[in-house]
């Protein structure tokens, strides 16, 4: 449906809610929001979610929204009710826990044939999380075990979360790691990812694998939080050869890129590149937490090299829940939902590019399926823009290492008018 707003948000209700938030939440947040106000010139106080369905959120106030974030992209079957959350609720009604690594759950066994089987070559092995950091953190530890060197090449403009592991490897913001830099204990040399020069990029990775100390080239096949940037064709391909002469893995982060988002199951399909270790996140559950790290059998074999002393588990992997709706969004993307995403998203893109190309101002499209980037003319904007939307009854996100773009991931449910409507709206903004 498309937007209603009743009430300019946020509306009472929400900044009520909002404030008994922040006076019990990091104070982060709240600082964060106070130096985008500055920036932007606009207030940023936060609406507080009610309830969603399919595409669209309801605040707390009765406003209808369009949601074109869909959970940081994890809801690709968008908001309940949908065959992931009816997964998860029968089963936890069945059984919302087993005993993790020593006594699984039928529905563990079937997940992770099911995730297994996304791999592009058989004989791939898993292992589960909660989040997209600890299957980066796995996938870190995996790189390790298989190689025994440390060092690991990742790329600026990436997130791959802020747990420890991850955050060393975190190019999207130097503020995120500087102040915890002595504990994070990863020696990582960061590339430029090749928005603007493929060679520069190679270069630069090349030159750290001369050392002979890289164990991992950790990459996004597009960024995500970085802006929605496609790299060229050949990228994925060059990392490939590199990594095999260097003697590391090649580890894709497919936690945002992965499940359909892009037009296909795997982004790096797109490419034909088969990486060492695949961490999927975000959407693999269709919003209920879950994770993986699935891998080539030669490098997950590592793992069994110890006597099984050493491991990676938690509590809540593998849950009977998370892996019951892991099983149900593996089969709604098999079902048509990648397909759907590619040729909905590409005429989606056209649509913004065309408004872009006939604007008085200047701005620019760029994506692959339903993972698409808005590049604005610097932070200032995009944050006022996306703001703008707000009131206007749509859900963004602002990305790029410098926040000059709208980020936008909304589910592969989403019917195209809803999309349309964006696109004019956007155009009439920025006109």
């Amino acid at each position: 449906m498309l937007p209603e707003v009743k009430v300019p948000p946020p509306g009472p209700r929400s900044r009520e809610l909002a404030a008994r938030l922040e006076a019990v939440e990091s104070p982060a947040f709240e600082a964060r929001r106070d130096a985008r106000a500055v920036t932007s010139g606009a207030e940023q106080a936060p609406i507080v979610y009610a309830r969603g369905s399919g595409a669209n959120v309801f605040d707390v106030d009765g406003n209808r929204y369009v949601d074109l974030t869909a959970g940081f992209g994890a809801l690709l079957l968008g908001h309940a009710p949908n065959a992931a959350v009816d997964a998860a609720r029968a089963a936890m009604e069945e059984l919302p826990l087993a005993l993790g690594d020593v006594y699984a759950s039928e529905l563990k066994v079937r997940a992770c044939e099911a995730i297994a089987a996304l791999f592009p070559e058989p004989g791939a092995r898993v292992m589960l999380g909660l989040s997209g950091a600890d299957a980066v953190t796995c996938a870190l530890k995996t790189a390790a075990l298989a190689t025994k060197k440390l060092g690991v090449v990742a790329f600026e403009g990436a997130y791959h979360g802020l747990s420890y592991g991850p955050l060393a490897a975190c190019g999207l913001a130097p503020s995120f790691r500087e102040p915890f830099g002595a504990q994070l204990g990863i020696d990582v040399t960061f590339a430029p990812y090749p928005s603007k020069s493929l060679d520069e990029s190679l270069t630069a990775v090349r030159g750290a694998l001369k050392t002979g100390a890289i164990g991992a080239v950790l990459v996004e096949p597009m960024l995500g939080r970085g802006g929605c940037i496609v790299p060229p064709a050949s990228f994925l391909p060059a990392l490939r050869s590199l990594a095999d002469e260097a003697g590391a893995l090649l580890v894709l982060d497919e936690i945002w890129t992965g499940m359909g988002r892009t037009g296909a199951m795997l982004a790096s399909a797109h490419s034909g590149v088969v990486a060492d270790v695949i961490c999927l996140g975000k959407g693999l559950g269709g919003g209920v937490p879950i994770s993986a790290c699935v891998g080539r059998a030669r490098a997950m074999e590592a793992w069994g090299a110890h006597g099984g002393s050493t491991i990676h588990t938690g509590t809540h992997f593998g849950s009977p829940p998370a892996c019951a709706a892991a099983l149900a969004t593996i089969e709604a993307v098999r079902g048509g939902l990648a397909e759907r995403a590619a040729e909905l998203g590409a005429a989606w893109i056209a649509e913004l590019a065309a408004a872009a190309a006939g604007s008085s101002t200047r701005w620019s499209v760029r994506g692959k399926g339903l993972m698409v980037g808005v590049q604005l003319e610097d932070g200032a904007k995009a944050l006022a823009v996306a703001r703008a939307l707000l009131q206007r009854g749509y859900i963004v996100l602002t990305g790029g290492a410098r926040g000059d773009a709208l980020t936008l991931s909304p589910p592969l449910t989403i019917a195209p008018d809803l999309l349309s409507a964006f696109a004019v709206e956007l155009a009439a903004l920025l006109d």
